[in-house]
């Protein structure tokens, strides 16, 4: 966990900053174009942030707290931008899932017969289960990467082991 120090009058003097979600070790940090873009936009909106702190009472423990946590924001998401690995669409092989993919499944054996989802393989920072964009490294990704329209795999989803066949691929940019 990132930490900085800021002036004793701040409430605690200690601020901490939230990681950002974590890469395995020695994993790359793959980003789509969209992936990138939004770290991009999201680097921007950080420095008007500091522009605008740094423009604040400099006497004020909360604007000194503030400012520490934008910085150190910006730090991590720098790291983040410059190890990032841009994927384009079109540098997939189309019949095989890989990263940015978007895929079909379809749950064969398994608590749920005949269920069946689509998402699309994306960065860490990019990932959103909610909106069906699952990072390349979560368990579920890693098993259907390098698969091919009609092969199947076998992955354990909350304790029962669930056979799930790849019945779509297609890539967007």
């Amino acid at each position: 966990m990132s930490r900085a120090f800021v002036k004793e009058d701040a409430p605690d003097g200690v601020v901490y900053i939230s990681p950002r979600a974590p890469l395995p070790a020695g994993a790359v940090n793959f980003v789509t174009p969209r992936g990138l873009a939004l770290l991009q936009t999201e680097m921007e909106e950080l420095e008007t942030e500091r522009e605008r702190l740094k423009k604040g009472d400099k006497e004020s423990a909360d604007r000194n707290r503030a400012l520490t946590i934008v910085r150190g924001r910006i730090t991590d998401l720098q790291s983040r931008i410059i190890g990032a690995k841009l994927v384009r669409a079109e540098d997939q092989p189309p019949s095989e899932v890989r990263f940015g993919a978007t895929v079909t499944i379809k749950t064969l054996k398994g608590r749920k017969v005949g269920f069946t989802r689509t998402f699309t393989l994306v960065g860490v920072d990019e990932s959103d289960p909610a909106n069906m964009r699952v990072a390349y490294i979560a368990p579920i990704a890693r098993a259907l990467i390098g698969l091919s329209l009609g092969e199947t795999a076998t992955q354990l989803m909350g304790g029962i082991e669930e056979t799930l066949e790849v019945t779509s691929i297609a890539y967007h940019e």
